[in-house]
């Protein structure tokens, strides 16, 4: 279990920069969190499209080789990705 989610954190490591500057336009744009979410989950599908058509879909060998299905990947990914976004807009709202 710990080696299949150490294995998303991978998948997650070279989206994470992206996620940031994309959460930092968020909060000038709109700093509410259903908006936020909706758009990360629009951005979660672009990505899926943008490995599954491209020759990054060579990398899911890897992933389905761990027995984590294509689903599972990108749920978690976009889980893990709407807790590091609510909790920087959280910050953000307290302290800005």
């Amino acid at each position: 279990m710990m080696q299949r989610l150490g294995a998303i954190f991978l998948f997650y490591k070279p989206f994470f920069l992206w996620s940031m500057a994309i959460n930092i336009l968020i909060l000038f744009a709109n700093p509410y969190i259903l908006p936020t979410i909706i758009t990360k989950l629009l951005l979660t599908f672009f990505v899926w499209y943008l490995v599954h058509e491209t020759s990054a879909n060579r990398k899911l060998i890897f992933y389905k080789n761990l027995e984590i299905s294509t689903w599972r990947l990108f749920s978690t990914l976009f889980l893990i990705d709407i807790a590091i976004t609510i909790t920087f807009l959280l910050l953000m709202k307290a302290f800005v």
